[in-house]
């Protein structure tokens, strides 16, 4: 196999990493509320409800934005059931995902849950832009933000929540060029729906952060219009732009599945060039990036299926699947993408937090356990955290259905406050290692501090109730670091962080 090769020079580099490229998403689907975040009872249940051992499991993947509490639920989403006294409380349809919400699991029980999470996780407030509109928005804000002194605010504090939930990050709307979407809305409709909300929520905050909805995936037929549009509406009055994607191996077409992060490349890249074609247009100084709030392996091609034969249960078991070793490689690969555009994507938030295609999974009653797909996340959370340097690599390729020729390597590396360096590298072929030699020029690094690498013999190896811990990322051996040269062997099918100082 011929060696894959790449240079790193502290004077190439990409961007600085937004904290809220670790972003993950709650919405109530599925048991990913209940039975997930959130189930009194619990033997590891607080005086709130919340799961201490999914607490635990949060902390460690290094959660930051959490997207709350929709997806499609929003679009039906009314906020006024979802506060106060939960006995008061409204059951509701949920369009969405044809399940009835018994809506015990609120506004205010998010904002709780994300506080004992930790500092680093930060509220991502969706709007309900679909059966809803500008008067509910402001209500909203007022009730989560304003400090006292208004009839809303003040009804928050009768709620049991004096202090203000200081939600600086919102959504406005979600997908709504999807006709699968609860009021459905073309690029006109939606366009001037988002601009009018957005500038009248400016007038209570005029620091407020707002996420615009893109296309719903890169294969939408409007797609790139249907932005252009909506900017063209919005350019000046919102900070970021949606992108959602989901992945899964088709039709058994395993290499293509492989290099899914071509696409997503490809995407952020079709977006910002988009976004900045309209900013020209409008002769703006002002850039727009972009919010990745949903990303994940999904196999999605088993949903529908799912959903259609439900009859309004309670938090049924939905969506909940199973991830392989190729699945955790492939969600290291899209991790890769994420960095490798930190300049323009701020925000990227993995859909979804639990049981629904989660990192973590959990058995009601019983125990809770790290996905295989846990251990990229928490990894690239950990160790990606400074500047991106800008890395081209020079690897032998092999050919892919959907793709063409695809690079074997998928690499990039962060360089933290402190100097050190972390390369984050994906092996895609299935049967052969893949020689590395890196290049490490003015960098004044002298140690490898470890190799970690997450790959098994049986790339269908998975992490079960029965098997929690079958997969976990283990010492690599035989890398070194000798006269600026980085050398390794990655393994078959593999993730691999390099950690150097």
């Amino acid at each position: 196999m011929r060696t894959a090769r790449f240079t790193l020079d502290p004077a190439f580099t990409v961007g600085e990493v937004d904290p809220r490229l670790f972003g993950s998403f709650v919405e109530h689907l599925g048991r990913c509320v209940y039975t997930g975040v959130f189930e009194p009872g619990h033997p590891t249940a607080d005086a709130d409800g919340i799961r201490g051992d999914v607490l635990a499991l949060v902390r460690e993947l290094g959660v930051t934005a959490v997207r709350y509490p929709g997806g499609n639920f929003v679009s039906g989403y009314r906020w006024e059931d979802s506060v106060g006294p939960v006995e008061d409380r409204p059951r509701r349809l949920d369009l969405a995902w044809r399940s009835t919400e018994t809506n015990r699991f609120g506004l205010s029980e998010f904002i709780s849950f994300l506080r004992k999470t930790g500092p680093q996780a930060e509220p991502m407030m969706a709007l309900n832009l679909g059966t809803r509109g500008v008067a509910e928005a402001l209500q909203l804000q007022e009730y989560a933000n304003h400090p006292g002194g208004t009839a809303l605010s003040d009804l928050r504090a009768e709620h049991g929540d004096k202090d203000p939930f200081g939600i600086r990050l919102w959504c406005l709307g979600n997908e709504m060029d999807g006709p699968w979407q609860t009021g459905h809305k073309t690029a006109e409709e939606y366009g001037r729906l988002a601009a009018e909300t957005a500038r009248a929520m400016r007038r209570i905050d005029p620091g407020v952060q707002l996420v615009a909805c893109g296309s719903s995936g890169r294969s939408m037929p409007t797609f790139a219009a249907w932005e252009a549009t909506v900017l063209q509406e919005t350019y000046d009055l919102v900070d970021h732009i949606s992108l959602h994607a989901y992945y899964e191996p088709l039709d058994g077409d395993v290499d293509s599945f492989l290099a899914s992060a071509v696409d997503m490349e490809t995407f952020i890249e079709d977006v910002v060039a988009t976004c900045d074609h309209v900013g020209a247009r409008l002769k703006s100084q002002k850039k727009i990036n972009l919010s990745f709030d949903e990303w994940n392996v999904w196999y999605m091609s088993r949903a529908e299926e799912q959903v259609s034969a439900l009859d309004w249960p309670e938090a049924p078991r939905l969506l909940e699947d199973s991830y392989s070793v190729m699945d955790a490689v492939v969600l290291g690969s899209l991790l890769i993408a994420l960095l490798r555009h930190a300049d323009r994507v701020t925000v990227a938030c993995l859909a979804q937090l639990v049981n629904v295609i989660a990192p973590i999974m959990t058995e009601p009653g019983g125990p809770a356990w790290r996905q295989t797909t846990f251990h990229p996340f928490a990894q690239a959370s950990k160790y990606g955290r400074g500047e991106v340097l800008d890395v081209r690599v020079d690897s032998p390729t092999y050919a892919t259905r959907k793709y063409g020729e695809a690079d074997l390597l998928h690499a990039t590396a962060v360089r933290s406050e402190d100097g050190t360096l972390t390369v984050f590298a994906v092996n895609r072929s299935r049967t052969e290692p893949l020689p590395l030699d890196v290049a490490l020029n003015g960098l004044g690094l002298t140690s490898v501090v470890e190799h970690s690498v997450l790959a098994d013999a049986d790339p269908d190896a998975r992490n079960t109730l029965a098997e929690p811990d079958r997969v976990t990322p283990r010492t690599a051996e035989g890398t070194a670091l000798e006269g600026g040269r980085l050398t390794a062997v990655l393994e078959p099918l593999s993730w691999n962080v390099i950690r150097l100082a």
